[in-house]
């Protein structure tokens, strides 16, 4: 039988291995979205053992060991680490054709130089050996951030946060891997949430200011933008169900805004016109501060209302949007550059059935300020797998500007999933050698590894400002 994983690995030519050895492989990683807690990293946590490590907070394994028939016990349970460790490498031997077949295998080769691949039969083993490298090899979040040549990379911060643990990192000159904030304020857009009215409070008490009005509101924000702005943020992001643009009058915002303050419920229509009043006022700020803004959306979130009830969000029960809004993004970006207020913003929707329309929509906006001003965002959560990044360098490439590019991203909460850049750069450098062997682009080395190097990093530095 072939040997599985080899260093050849989604790599199907010849051009595909020189690019990736050559140009892809060594080069630093910007991770310019990610859900790690800045916490652990300021407190350099260690981990008891590999569930820890490996299982804590990972949806996308929680999923699939759902779909094992896996009881709960066993993944978000009481079950103990060791129990789960084994019931998902038992999920984890049968998962062909799925991602997380690859990752983690990827993660294990990296991390523990695990050349082979899991059986349920060898699950005691793994269990023992895993755990011998944590403690032999002293492995902490710094350790593994380092390890794996994290040159930035960039949290996700709400607006009330005080950036205390930024200001830990900063100061300590012996981590050399530079953590920024980035700026996520969906808590004060998101109006018709329940808690949104306690949340003002937070951000009052943060900002110590007083929210009355939608104007205070703004003021706010501005304030807490500049704050964030102190300890270098460069990037916001912004979840969205979907992409929403509702024309409105200010004295219509001011009058949702105070009705919402009452405690009354509110319309659609009267939600989608502040969530638009909302997300025009902060990214006019954005384009003052030079900043770049993230946009997601397409995604339905806690489907499963039992679940959501008893272990809360973000925990495996999100699915695609059938109706994501993406026609609407036109509007929301034309609106901004007529008052030339319009920032770098990277486009991400969970459906990729966006993909040509996100392509053709931005190409509009592009202009001298900045190499693919408006950028189609890296293919993101369910899509971040090989036919979904495939199809997604394609689109690009057909339609856009696949050259300037700013690559990936982990948007991730676990510390071993750096390998995903490393995924990410086979399937760009199989793509582009795909290509050249084809004889549809020339085989002209300098220039090849020109574009692959950039795609893998250097874009993202000049991009963001970093």
């Amino acid at each position: 039988m072939k040997q599985f994983l080899k260093d050849d690995f989604l790599l199907t030519n010849r051009t595909a291995i020189q690019l990736y050895n050559d140009c892809a492989k060594d080069a630093p990683i910007i991770d310019y979205h990610c859900h790690i807690d800045p916490k652990d990293i300021a407190e350099d946590i260690h981990f008891d053992n590999i569930t820890k490590l490996w299982l804590g907070g990972d949806h996308y394994k929680w999923r699939y060991m759902r779909a094992c028939g896996i009881d709960e016990k066993y993944i978000t349970g009481n079950a103990s680490d060791k129990e789960k460790f084994i019931k998902w490498i038992e999920a984890l031997s049968t998962a062909i054709g799925n991602p997380l077949y690859h990752w983690s295998h990827l993660e294990l080769k990296e991390y523990f130089n695990f050349d082979s691949y899991v059986k349920k039969e060898n699950a005691e083993k793994l269990w023992d050996y895993l755990n011998s490298c944590l403690n032999e090899q002293n492995m902490s979040a710094r350790s593994i951030i380092e390890a794996s040549n994290v040159a930035l990379l960039c949290t996700t911060d709400d607006p009330a946060d005080d950036l205390k643990y930024h200001e830990i990192i900063r100061k300590d000159e012996s981590f050399k891997t530079v953590v920024l904030p980035a700026f996520r304020p969906d808590n004060a857009m998101l109006i018709e949430k329940e808690g949104y009215l306690e949340y003002l409070k937070k951000l009052e008490a943060a900002s110590e200011m007083t929210i009355s009005s939608f104007l205070d509101l703004k003021e706010v924000l501005k304030s807490r933008m500049s704050y964030f702005a102190k300890h270098g943020c460069k990037i916001s992001d912004h979840g969205l169900t979907k992409m929403v643009y509702e024309s409105y009058e200010e004295s219509e915002i001011e009058e949702i805004f105070k009705k919402r303050l009452k405690g009354a419920a509110l319309s659609e229509k009267e939600v989608a016109k502040f969530t638009t009043a909302f997300l025009t006022f902060v990214h006019e700020e954005y384009s003052k501060l030079n900043w770049t803004s993230q946009l997601h959306y397409g995604c339905l979130r806690d489907n499963n209302t039992k679940m959501f009830e008893k272990i809360g969000p973000n925990t495996g029960f999100d699915a695609i949007a059938p109706d994501s809004g993406t026609e609407k993004l036109g509007l929301f970006l034309d609106n901004l550059a007529k008052s030339d207020s319009l920032p770098r913003i990277i486009v991400y929707s969970l459906n990729p059935e966006d993909n040509s329309a996100i392509e053709t929509i931005i190409a509009c906006f592009n202009d001298s300020s900045s190499v693919c001003k408006i950028q189609h965002g890296s293919a993101w959560w369910f899509n971040d797998i090989k036919p979904g990044m495939e199809n997604h360098l394609k689109t690009l490439a057909s339609n856009g500007n696949l050259s300037g590019f700013v690559g990936m991203l982990t948007d991730s909460r676990s510390f071993l999933s750096y390998t995903r850049h490393d995924y990410f750069r086979r399937i760009l450098c199989n793509y582009v050698g795909t290509l050249v062997e084809g004889n549809e682009f020339p085989d002209d080395e300098e220039l090849l590894c020109e574009i692959i190097e950039n795609i893998s990093f250097k874009n993202a530095l000049k991009y963001f400002y970093f």
